[in-house]
């Protein structure tokens, strides 16, 4: 019987993941829906930082039995320059009057949802791209440093760290974070799906899991 042998580095198949674009904030209503979505501009990283999934050896018969995986967390950091004026409650503000606001207030919660570019050898950046989507986020208070302007001008960058709370999903557990890559999707199916998160005959929202699932699982 033969079997063809393995190759490395073959053209067309060397893959890289690069960049982050396309950010969008969406506010969680009373409903738990994420029902208005806001433009994010000014992101320059979201690093995501999951957590868990921890091995927690069992012993029986002076061997090893099993081991048993803690749950896993899925949390990230968010860097921007700016943030949109929506994000303000995420972030424990509240707006006493027009301009005027107050801080260590409650925090809404709130999705996310952001492009990175996948590229190869061949297509480089045109290879294709994927879309991630956050739900549940709630956003931890961070350092904002000022600095006196000097002879080497520089924005403030702001951070947060974002913890998450996963929501339902049918045919497997509740999860955070849902990433679509558009290299196995159908195009078609995927625009509908960035109609509904970017806006087209409605207001830009987050589906849920199972929503998003409906969605490129549709026919035709």
């Amino acid at each position: 019987m033969s079997e063809t042998r393995l190759t490395w580095d073959d053209t067309g198949k060397r893959f890289y993941e690069t960049g982050v674009k396309q950010t969008v904030l969406y506010p969680q209503d009373e409903s738990g829906a994420y029902p208005k979505g806001v433009a994010w501009n000014g992101v320059t990283a979201i690093t995501e930082s999951p957590s868990g999934a921890e091995s927690n050896p069992l012993y029986a018969d002076d061997i090893k039995y099993l081991d048993l995986i803690s749950a896993e967390e899925y949390g990230a950091t968010i860097e921007a320059y700016t943030y949109p004026e929506e994000f303000g409650v995420c972030q424990g503000e509240k707006e006493l009057v027009k301009g005027v606001s107050i801080g260590q207030q409650d925090r809404s919660a709130f999705g996310l949802s952001w492009r990175t570019v996948l590229g190869n050898d061949v297509k480089k950046d045109a290879y294709g791209y994927k879309l991630h989507l956050m739900y549940g986020g709630m956003a931890a208070p961070s350092e904002k440093g000022y600095e006196s302007i000097n002879d080497s001008p520089d924005a403030i960058t702001m951070s947060w760290e974002v913890t998450t709370t996963p929501v339902s999903v049918t045919g497997g557990k509740p999860t955070a974070i849902i990433t679509i890559d558009s290299t196995k999707t159908d195009a078609t199916k995927l625009k509908a799906l960035e109609d509904v998160l970017y806006g087209e005959s409605a207001a830009a929202r987050l589906p849920l899991p199972d929503e998003v699932a409906t969605i490129m699982n549709a026919a035709g």
